[in-house]
């Protein structure tokens, strides 16, 4: 099979010149990479692995989860999320995240945009340079003969398994690419994305029992996350299986093959786009047998996958203030927020605080703050990744324990005080919209109030709620529906209060088992490059935008009739809300709130927002000089003579009340603000509706990747831009 691809490779066209080569891909010429270059202690294997991961510790910062792709597209550009900035003041990122306007943009977007590949390969040729030299050793036979780990095999399993994950994101941005498994050698040509996967399918697939279970891999702590495991084979082997046989956007100018090199045919759903180059959206017509080797791997990793812990209570109890917890979706992510590995975390990207790498989660994708850049309580959260109205409205339970986690409608002034955020196009606290909640700089015990950018927040990359729920997939689309509907009510009941969940009807209502599991997705990972890909790969994209769609078109036109607009679940949608500042510390001994233990409370309800409850300690812990403590925080602290009301009461989020009604009237007498709320958004509706996947007629091959630039076009011989991206025009020489 690797023999195959290989070739294919390589008469595709040579895809660096020699000078470009060392610039590109920055890696030693193959004759150096032979048994002199093999290391002779483990010590020396996990040291040249420290570098991969360092490596790829700055790729997940800087263009997966961070910046980058994952920043544009793959955590706003979905059917839940969205880009808090006008269409016309962020192009580049609109115009890809919405599908290139049906692919009538492509032929004049910047293909330089989003920079190129060149970051992927890098750290690929390392993880190929370690692949292959473990593999000349003596050695290597007599450790990957036994069928049981050894150091040694663990090393060259994660190796295997960096390699595959690298590649697999790559496909997914870019589509067929370059590929190769050679030390030293750069990669030729544009191979089909199905060879590889095959490719690396089988790689992982042979590493798996020869890797260490979460917890016991050895010189690793047990608590440790941020070193590949047996489970993270498992499930990176789904993962890649998944995305086999899932619905792709394909173009027609190419020849699609197996890893073994047999044509492949399509089932094709909706319609060729002809804008983009006639592009077609299909699958694998022997799609199953890919589901069916997931099952068997993630079945075995169900069975044992270490010290992994899925927590379907809350640990905690009642907090040292009197705070009320009782949601584990939430303890999730409190314990990323303390900069610990959370005890449900597979595999996490680890940041150090105020040093090293960005911490682009909260700053990129957390809940914003108005902040300055250094010294400010907390400091600038830009807010990249915005929640749609409607649906943290209208498809949400109430009772569901996620939505507070996820969403809030509150941001930070950056001064200690809570403000609401308006639907005026915008970032930061200052519009935007519906902020993303998982990560907030106010809940960690020692926030970084000294710079932006520098929390030690980890990028989550697998848990073990994905295991669950990937393997409730593979389950649904074999006909396993009893068996998927255990592993679905895993993850569904530990989101409701006990009892609640209705995880029949929720089935129900989906309309199969399939379609409650990708939607059971969509709530626990909503806003975490999770969603985008998994509806281009099940082929729900087209009618999961519509709908979304639909309904903020209804909302509005509701707003505009009414006021108000009432959803199936009971929520209401108004277009004012009233709002007052209190001191939630005098009130409850607390400013940051947990889990609303009283929905008729406005301080507490909606949960998981407020302040930090002491910025001035956290000021000073951080090292933040007593002037500037005392220039940048607003509330009242340790002496101060400012008021100390942080938090906002907000009453009619979920319920309407009449602006001219008597319940307004008493607010108003208490001291309650009316604000502009779904008023705003009202102003806003171009962007909310006619600009949100703009011009997309939900049947179009889905254009979702990005181009290759001038710079590869031009050096890499044989690489050619498809889906009516432009192509550079031919070198004079």
């Amino acid at each position: 099979m690797k023999t195959f691809i290989y070739i294919i490779a390589c008469a595709a066209g040579v895809l660096v010149s020699a000078n470009s080569c060392k610039d590109f891909l920055d890696v030693p010429t193959p004759g150096d990479v032979d048994k002199e270059f093999v290391f002779s202690s483990n010590d020396n294997v996990r040291a040249a692995m420290n570098q991969v991961y360092l490596s790829m510790n700055g790729m997940i910062a800087n263009n997966l989860l961070g910046n980058g792709l994952g920043y544009g597209l793959s955590m706003p550009g979905t059917d839940i999320t969205r880009h808090p900035e006008g269409y016309n003041n962020q192009p580049t990122r609109h115009i890809p995240e919405g599908f290139y306007e049906n692919g009538t943009a492509t032929g004049s977007y910047n293909i330089d945009a989003y920079g190129d590949m060149s970051s992927f390969f890098s750290i690929i040729v390392r993880a190929n340079i370690i692949i292959n030299a473990m593999k000349e050793t003596e050695a290597f036979q007599e450790y990957m003969s036994t069928g049981t780990p050894s150091p040694l095999s663990h090393l060259y399993g994660e190796a295997v398994c960096a390699r595959a994950t690298l590649y697999r994101e790559m496909i997914t941005f870019y589509g067929d690419v370059p590929f190769t498994t050679a030390a030293g050698v750069s990669a030729t040509g544009m191979a089909p994305r199905d060879s590889i996967y095959d490719v690396l399918i089988e790689d992982v697939e042979t590493v798996i029992p020869y890797m260490y279970y979460p917890g016991s891999i050895p010189d690793v702590n047990a608590t440790d996350k941020s070193a590949m495991s047996r489970t993270f084979a498992e499930i990176t082997l789904a993962r890649l299986c998944f995305d086999a046989a899932g619905y792709q956007t394909r173009r027609p100018d190419f020849k699609y093959v197996d890893g073994e090199g047999n044509e492949l045919s399509f089932e094709k759903k909706g319609k060729d786009n002809a804008a983009a180059g006639n592009a077609f959206y299909g699958r694998r017509t022997d799609y199953k047998k890919y589901y069916e080797k997931a099952y068997k791997y993630l079945g075995d990793a169900v069975k044992n996958h270490g010290n992994i812990v899925f927590h379907d209570s809350d640990p905690r109890t009642v907090g040292k203030n009197g705070e009320k917890y009782d949601n584990p979706f939430q303890y999730f992510f409190q314990q990323m927020m303390e900069a610990q590995y959370p005890d449900e975390s597979i595999y996490e990207s680890p940041t150090i605080w105020n040093e090293g790498t960005n911490s682009e989660i909260p700053y990129a994708h957390g809940r914003p703050s108005n902040g300055g850049s250094s010294n400010a309580f907390p400091c600038k959260n830009y807010g990249q990744t915005r929640g749609i109205p409607a649906v943290v409205w209208g498809i949400y339970d109430p009772k569901d324990l996620r939505r507070d986690v996820t969403w809030s409608v509150t941001g930070s002034t950056g001064a200690g005080q809570e403000i609401v955020i308006p639907f005026t196009p915008n970032s930061k606290s200052s519009g935007g919209g519906i902020a993303f909640n998982k990560w907030d700089e106010n809940r960690q015990s020692r926030p970084n109030t000294l710079k932006q950018r520098k929390s030690g927040i980890n990028y989550p990359y697998m848990r073990i709620s994905e295991l669950y729920l990937a393997y409730a997939e593979a389950c649904a689309v074999l006909g396993k529906d009893a068996e998927a509907k255990t592993y679905l009510s895993m993850i569904r009941e530990r989101a409701f209060p006990k009892g609640e969940a209705d995880v029949d009807g929720f089935i129900a209502e989906c309309g199969s088992m399939l379609n409650a599991v990708l939607q059971e997705r969509a709530f626990e990972y909503a806003g975490e490059a999770d969603r985008r890909w998994t509806m281009i790969r099940t082929g729900t994209v087209g009618e999961s935008i519509k709908k979304v769609k639909t309904m903020m078109a209804d909302l509005i036109a509701g707003l505009k009739k009414d006021g108000y607009y009432t959803f199936e679940n009971g929520n209401q949608f108004s277009n004012y809300i009233w709002t007052k500042y209190v001191d939630a510390k005098s009130l409850y001994g607390y400013r940051l709130t947990t889990q609303c233990p009283d929905e008729n409370d406005p301080v507490l309800f909606p949960g998981w927002r407020g302040q930090h409850n002491d910025w001035y300690a956290a000021g000073v812990d951080a090292g933040v000089t007593e002037s500037n403590i005392k220039k940048n925080l607003k509330y009242g602290s340790s002496g101060f003579s400012t008021p100390n009301e942080t938090n906002l009461a907000i009453k009619g989020l979920y319920k309407y009340i009449d602006p001219n009604g008597p319940e307004a009237e008493a607010l108003e007498a208490d001291g309650y603000k009316k604000v502009e709320y779904g008023a705003l958004l009202v102003k806003s509706e171009g962007d909310y509706v006619e600009n949100f996947f703009r011009n997309y007629d939900y049947e179009s091959a889905p254009i979702y990747m990005v181009p290759f630039t001038n710079n590869q076009l031009r050096t890499i011989q044989g690489l050619s831009n498809g889906y009516g991206f432009q192509n550079p025009a031919p070198s004079a020489e």
